[in-house]
């Protein structure tokens, strides 16, 4: 459970207005100080995290936030931290004096109705309030005798709400390849790469692999060639890094499916098929244009950094147009979406697939096609048709658009 990045955990985030209570409501449901609490309003100020293993759910991690209608001085900005938790969150705690429903309840509630966000009302201090609504879960946070009652019930709620995505979700690759056949990854070993360890999309895909009978074979690029020749079985699918896919598709015949780690991510924690369609954004840009790139982690950036460098300079020398290309970085995402014509999501190995969606959606809203790293590495590259092969659904709708 420790060892379960936070990107693959069920986040489940707790609202309310200020001093309603959510604090002491975590701190129940942990069954520890995990948050600090008071009767003074608006003490908590910033996001506190805390992992925890709720079975059968499996991880999952809770999210406490700044309080709505807090009119101090740093209320706004606190707000704002509180509002960016609602497009990464699965799922919506309303904490509530009571069942008091104003304006901070009805707020979050339609902040959460606009995201399709499913949302369980919590009726805090319900021995000194006279709670008389049923569509909601009824407790003391204090009474710290109630732990395992209120635990049972919010257990009840939660899975009856849990989206789809999380408890069916998609392979990363297993459902690419049958059972006992061979999946080679081609893997990069540069100054880019971290010392001693691999990427977690590259840790994750062989896991799953593992997962679904599997073999892996991972090589360096400069070593594909040489394996590819020693199978006596072809491998069922190539994986590489998006940087060496045009390398990898000019060396892999063409019944072996391929396709790249970024490819992957798309599907695994976003949408590969608006992903495929806003690539083709890249073949209309105009001189002027605004592009978005749109880097999830806040790793240092190297010399040749793919998101700050390689990228800018793929698009301007295949476009061949004078373009101004804005980076942000982390949970960073700009809300002046409409200045853009492009935004180029990074994989998102390191954030969950509800604020990947979430991005989705707010660049839908904005009229503003969408694409992540690999999907438009291999539309710059002229590969694209190739790589989303093993896609079924994503590669038949990718052809007839052409077709037309």
């Amino acid at each position: 459970m420790q060892n379960t990045p936070k990107s693959l955990r069920l986040q489940i985030a707790l609202f309310g207005r200020v001093n309603a209570g959510k604090s002491s409501f975590l701190n129940l449901i942990t069954g520890q100080q995990t948050a600090i609490t008071s009767e003074i309003a608006g003490t908590t100020t910033d996001v506190v995290e805390k992992a925890q293993e709720l079975l059968p759910l499996g991880p999952i991690l809770w999210i406490d936030t700044a309080g709505f209608g807090d009119e101090s001085e740093l209320g706004e900005k606190r707000l704002l931290k509180t509002r960016q938790i609602i497009d990464r969150a699965d799922i919506a705690l309303l904490i509530c004096q009571g069942d008091k429903i104003e304006a901070p309840e009805q707020e979050i509630i339609d902040l959460a109705a606009a995201r399709n966000l499913p949302l369980i009302k919590i009726f805090n201090q319900a021995d000194k309030y006279k709670v008389s609504a049923s569509d909601g879960i009824k407790v003391n946070s204090l009474d710290l005798n109630s732990r395992d009652e209120v635990l049972n019930r919010l257990k009840a709620a939660l899975i009856a709400v849990c989206p789809d995505d999380f408890l069916n979700a998609v392979p990363l690759v297993g459902d690419l390849a049958p059972e006992h056949s061979t999946v080679v990854m081609m893997i990069p070993i540069d100054y880019e790469a971290p010392k001693g360890r691999l990427i977690m999309p590259q840790v994750q895909a062989i896991r799953d692999c593992l997962d679904h009978e599997q073999s892996v074979l991972a090589v360096k690029e400069t070593d594909y060639a040489a394996a590819l020749q020693n199978f006596k079985t072809p491998p069922a699918l190539v994986i590489c890094d998006s940087q060496a896919v045009d390398k990898m598709v000019e060396m892999t015949p063409p019944e072996i499916k391929c396709t790249t780690f970024s490819i992957l991510m798309a599907r695994f924690k976003g949408d590969l098929g608006k992903m495929v369609r806003g690539a083709a954004m890249l073949n209309h840009l105009k001189d002027g244009d605004k592009i978005l790139i749109a880097e999830s982690c806040t790793h240092h950036a190297v010399e040749d950094d793919i998101g700050r460098v390689k990228i800018p300079n793929l698009i301007r020398k295949k476009t061949g147009k004078n373009l101004q290309i804005d980076h942000v970085s982390g949970c960073d995402f700009p809300t002046n979406l409409s200045e853009y014509k492009l935004v180029v999501q990074c994989g998102g190995c390191v954030i969950n697939r509800r604020e990947i969606l979430s991005r989705i959606y707010k660049c839908e809203q904005a009229g503003v096609a969408i694409t992540n790293y690999g999907v438009c590495i291999s539309e710059l590259k002229g590969v694209l048709q190739r790589v989303i092969e093993p896609f079924g659904e994503v590669y038949d709708n990718y052809i007839q658009t052409k077709q037309k």
